[in-house]
């Protein structure tokens, strides 16, 4: 009877240890799963901006297309042969009249709501602010080839302005748009305009 109980005993312990060993094994596990985890994490969000530009850059295309449904190719030369002029240098004379060509006689075409962006961005003052929020309302479907979003970018540039003159109200309500309304939308380097966003506020 002695001898059964020291062997119950024995094996007792012995179970016991092997289920400290095994659990000190799943600790062990489960910190090296979390380190390599923290040291996937930014190659991870890398391949899903990769992916969201690649996204971004089929609805330019799609939105490019739009406009040949409707235009002809000599118009959709010439809009492109106008923006192109313009946007070697928003500031200049020749970049104006490619500027005033394209709002005239193409309101509705892709590029012209790119011109609206640029030109505003080479304003300053009143101006700039109509330009961007003409670029907003009017031009919010419209893309650059790499896959930024007029509206969306024109949001985060004139949220960026009211934030620098203090008026947070505006520039939080145009920041809220874009997280709400464009959480995938980039700028012209591919990164996502949120995490812009992030860092102002």
């Amino acid at each position: 009877m002695k001898k059964n109980l020291f062997l119950f005993f024995f094996l007792t312990l012995s179970v016991v240890a092997d289920e400290n060993i095994l659990l000190q094994r799943i600790i062990a596990l489960e910190n090296r799963v979390a380190e390599l985890e923290e040291k996937l994490a930014p190659v991870l969000e890398e391949e899903r901006v990769k992916n969201i530009v690649a996204q971004q850059k089929a609805l330019a295309r799609e939105r490019m297309l739009l406009d040949a449904e409707y235009l002809k190719r000599i118009d959709l030369n010439l809009i492109e042969k106008a923006y192109q002029t313009g946007s070697k240098d928003w500031t200049t004379e020749e970049a104006s009249r490619a500027f005033k060509l394209l709002i005239e006689k193409y309101p509705q075409a892709n590029r012209t709501g790119c011109a609206v962006l640029g030109m505003a961005q080479a304003k300053r003052g009143k101006e700039q602010i109509e330009l961007l929020e003409k670029a907003i309302t009017e031009h919010g479907t419209c893309y650059f080839l790499n896959g930024v979003n007029v509206g969306a970018y024109a949001r985060l540039y004139l949220g960026m302005r009211y934030k620098k003159e203090e008026k947070n109200e505006k520039a939080a309500k145009l920041f809220e748009e874009i997280k709400s309304r464009y959480p995938d939308a980039v700028d012209h380097k591919g990164q996502l305009l949120t995490s812009y966003i992030q860092g102002l506020e």
